[in-house]
C-alpha cells in the first residue's frame, strides 16, 4: 500500500511545479507590461556597459599573449604568466606601487574626511543665502574641466607669474618651482585635484543623508540638554553611517585607480620620483612604446588588487559596523 502513496505524491508534485512555474511566468510579464516604459530607459544604460564595458574585457587576453598589433589579437602566441613577470621584475615596478599607495591612501586620510565635514559645516548654517552660495561656489570646480584645473594650478604654481611665488616673494622668501620638486607633487595634486574639485560636490552626497535624519531625533536631544556639538557627535555622524561607509568602501575599490590624468598633466621627468603611479605607467608603455601587453598585464593587476580590496573593506565593515556594500 506504500508504494501507490508515493507514487501519488510524485504525480501531484510534478502536477504542482508546472503551475508555479506559469504563475511566476504570468508575474514577471504582468510587471513587464507595467513597467515597460522604465524597462525602455534602461535599455542605453545597458547598451553601453554591454558595449563599453563588458565587451573589452575580451582583450584582457592580451596580458598573457605575447601581442602584436599586425596578427591580431586571436593570432598573437599565448605566453602565460611572461607579461606579469616583466612588470613586477621591471625598475619602474616598486616606485609606481609605491607612489600609488601612497597618493590613494593621502587621498583616503585627507580627501576622503573633506566632504564630510563640509557637509556638516553647512548642515549647521543657518542662514538660507550664505549656505546656498557657499555650496555653489564650493561645488563648482566640479564641473570644470581637469585640463583647465592644471592649467590654473601651474599658472598659480609659476615661479615667474604665479600668485604663490608672488605672495612668498613679497613675503620676503625665495620663489619655488613647485612642479619641478618632487616633495611637493603630491600635496599639490591632492590638494587641487581631489580636494579643492570635488569636495563641494561630494558633500551633497552626505547633505541629502543629513535631511532623511529625522527632526525628532534632535528635538528629544534638546529636550535632554544636548547642544550642537552633541547632536552632531550623538545623531548626525551615527545617522549618516551607512552613507559614509558605503562610499568608503567604494573608494577602497579604487585604491590603485589613481587620478592619473591629472598626473599625466602636471608631472614631468623631474617629479617620476614621487609621481609616477601604475596607471601613469600603463599609458606610457601601453600607448607610448608600444608595448600593450605589458600595459594590460599592469592595469589587470590592478583591477583584481582593487577587486579584492572591496571585498575585505566589505568584510571588515560588517563585521564591525554591521554595514557594507551588500
Amino acid at each position: 500500500m506504500s508504494n501507490p502513496v508515493v507514487t501519488n505524491e510524485k504525480v501531484t508534485t510534478k502536477q504542482k511545479v508546472p503551475s508555479v512555474v506559469l504563475e511566476t511566468i504570468k508575474r514577471i510579464k504582468s510587471n513587464i507590461v507595467r513597467d515597460k516604459y522604465l524597462y525602455l530607459l534602461l535599455i542605453p544604460f545597458i547598451a553601453w556597459y554591454i558595449i563599453f564595458a563588458y565587451k573589452p574585457m575580451w582583450g584582457l587576453q592580451i596580458a598573457f599573449k605575447d601581442y602584436s598589433l599586425f596578427i591580431g589579437i586571436a593570432d598573437s602566441p599565448w605566453v602565460g604568466l611572461e607579461n606579469f613577470e616583466r612588470f613586477f621584475q621591471s625598475e619602474y615596478f616598486l616606485r609606481t606601487l609605491k607612489n600609488t599607495v601612497l597618493i590613494s591612501l593621502y587621498t583616503l586620510i585627507f580627501a576622503f574626511p573633506a566632504p564630510i565635514l563640509l557637509a556638516l559645516l553647512f548642515n549647521e548654517v543657518k542662514n538660507a543665502v550664505f549656505k546656498k552660495s557657499m555650496q555653489t561656489l564650493t561645488y563648482l570646480p566640479h564641473f570644470i574641466s581637469i585640463v583647465v584645473i592644471a592649467g590654473i594650478v601651474t599658472n598659480f604654481l609659476s615661479p615667474t607669474t604665479g600668485i604663490v611665488n608672488q605672495i612668498i616673494d613679497k613675503l620676503g622668501g625665495e620663489k619655488i618651482y613647485f612642479l619641478i620638486e618632487p616633495e611637493y607633487f603630491r600635496t599639490i595634486l591632492i590638494s587641487s585635484m581631489n580636494i579643492w574639485k570635488d569636495v563641494g560636490f561630494n558633500a551633497i552626497i552626505y547633505l541629502a543623508a543629513i535631511a532623511g535624519i529625522n527632526p525628532a531625533l534632535y528635538e528629544a536631544a534638546k529636550i535632554d540638554g544636548a547642544g550642537r556639538w552633541k547632536q552632531m557627535w550623538h545623531i548626525t555622524l551615527p545617522s549618516i553611517l551607512p552613507t559614509i561607509i558605503i562610499l568608503f568602501i567604494i573608494n577602497i575599490g579604487s585604491f590603485l585607480e589613481v587620478g592619473y590624468e591629472a598626473i599625466l598633466l602636471l608631472y614631468q621627468p623631474a617629479t617620476y620620483e614621487t609621481a609616477d603611479v601604475i596607471n601613469t605607467f600603463v599609458y606610457r608603455a601601453g600607448l607610448q612604446e608600444g608595448q600593450y601587453e605589458l600595459g594590460a598585464a599592469a592595469g589587470l593587476f590592478n583591477s583584481v588588487v582593487g577587486l579584492i580590496l572591496v571585498f575585505a573593506a566589505n568584510k571588515i565593515s560588517k563585521k564591525v559596523t554591521e554595514n557594507g556594500l551588500w
